[in-house]
């Protein structure tokens, strides 16, 4: 007899099984996924000089993707870094080389309350899963698809890149209406693009 699992209950399966994969995997392997991550993708995110592009700092287990961060501003990327201001909300803070990191709530660091808010023109968001037509599972605090909602209604379109290893794509994402799917994901073993937005500027 089967039970009957709602999407929510799904996701939270889902959410677990990869972050074990992403956990269990060496120091080394996710340092040098990393680097092919920065390979991947430095030349092929299109955008004008000037963009803003959000990245993030690296927790528990996390690709580090600041390799990847400082060639997209040789290209002329203008950075930021998403703050966990409360449960509720995210807001983006301007990253200036050499300015003080400071901790920023939910085991983050990012730019002090003195940096500059932006609002991304593309976000590099670190995921739990995603599936082969761009769903993704979050780390379930929908701090991500809350924000997005708020750079839309200011008539913002943001590209969404979904930054993951290999190992935390499923077959299926189950997929609710409020959910936002990814124009692309980079992975160690790659850069693929859902939507054609995900690629071009």
């Amino acid at each position: 007899m089967t039970l009957n699992v709602t999407p929510k209950e799904k996701k939270a399966q889902l959410r677990n099984e990869k972050l074990a994969l992403r956990d269990a995997m060496t120091t080394q392997a996710r340092i040098e996924g990393s680097l092919a991550m920065a390979d991947h993708a430095a030349e092929v995110i299109a955008f004008e000089p000037g963009a803003v592009i959000s990245g993030f700092w690296p927790i528990r287990s996390e690709a580090d993707i600041r390799p990847l961060m400082a060639r997209l501003a040789e290209r002329g990327a203008r950075l930021s870094l998403p703050v966990v201001l409360d449960r509720e909300t995210i807001v983006f803070r301007e990253l200036v080389r050499g300015a003080p990191m400071v901790k920023t709530g939910f085991g983050t660091t990012g730019p002090g309350p003195e940096a500059e808010l932006l609002d991304p023109d593309i976000l590099l968001v670190p995921l739990s899963a995603f599936d082969g037509t761009g769903h993704r599972i979050g780390y379930g605090a929908g701090h991500y698809d809350r924000a997005i909602d708020r750079l839309r209604a200011k008539g913002l379109s943001p590209r969404l890149i979904g930054v993951a290893f290999a190992c935390q794509e499923v077959a299926e994402v189950p997929f609710e209406p409020h959910d936002v799917a990814l124009d692309a994901v980079l992975t160690e073993d790659g850069f693929r693009i859902f939507n054609e937005q995900g690629g071009q500027g």
